[in-house]
């Protein structure tokens, strides 16, 4: 059985934040590899399984909205989430109105992409195989089934999804035609030390509105 499928997603908003930003929020100008990972993970996540982006396919034109919002500047501490374990009780409420800051950020707005993506099979033993996982993902995302909402960049800007099956083509809009260099991309994090997860990069090309994502051990990837 197949272990490659495509999903077309769509939203309002969307926002997948540079690193090299440090205070106001900006989007790179298309869906992320991670980001286009973890709405497959939505869908269906075991840890036998570990999903790997094959290609994006950027359907509407690029489109750029500012917008100033509120947010909570911090969180509470885990030594006091600690301690009210231990003794049961303690402080744990954040004060919106003592936390609250202001921030502009550059998002994207009216998104929809198709992924293209497949799964490797990490641990194979008689109860796991391939067949019965992409059975299991056939199955949920032709119904709309999903662990947790999938969401474009943060929870906030939550997506819709739908299974891509068959011919199914659709026309790439003019603003897209020809090749555009988006330079240096987030493509994952490094979870090989998992106490400090390390970034990795990959300079993104689009051709036509279509995105070739290298393989996660390719020489194009980078820590």
């Amino acid at each position: 059985m197949k272990t490659e499928f495509c999903l077309e997603v769509n939203g309002d908003y969307a926002c997948f934040t540079r690193p090299e930003m440090k205070v106001e929020r900006v989007s790179y100008d298309v869906i992320t590899p991670s980001a286009a990972r973890a709405v497959f993970e939505a869908i269906l996540w075991k840890p036998a399984i570990r999903w790997q982006l094959d290609r994006i396919e950027v359907l509407n034109p690029i489109k750029w909205i500012n917008l100033r919002r509120n947010e909570v500047g911090s969180v509470v501490p885990v030594n006091s989430v600690k301690t009210a374990m231990k003794n049961g009780k303690g402080e744990l409420g954040l004060y919106i109105e003592h936390e609250r800051q202001q921030r502009a950020g550059l998002f994207l707005r009216d998104v929809r992409y198709r992924l293209h993506a497949h799964f490797e099979l990490l641990e194979a033993n008689p109860n796991n195989s391939s067949a019965k996982f992409a059975e299991m993902f056939q199955r949920r995302a032709s119904k709309g089934q999903c662990f947790n909402q999938p969401y474009l960049g943060t929870r906030e800007f939550s997506c819709d999804f739908r299974l891509v099956e068959g011919e199914d083509n659709v026309l790439v809009h003019d603003s897209l035609q020809g090749q555009r260099q988006l330079g240096w991309m987030l493509y994952d994090l490094d979870y090989a030390d998992r106490k400090n997860p390390q970034p990795r990069f990959f300079n993104a090309s689009m051709q036509d509105g279509v995105i070739h994502v290298p393989a996660w051990d390719s020489e194009e990837v980078r820590g």
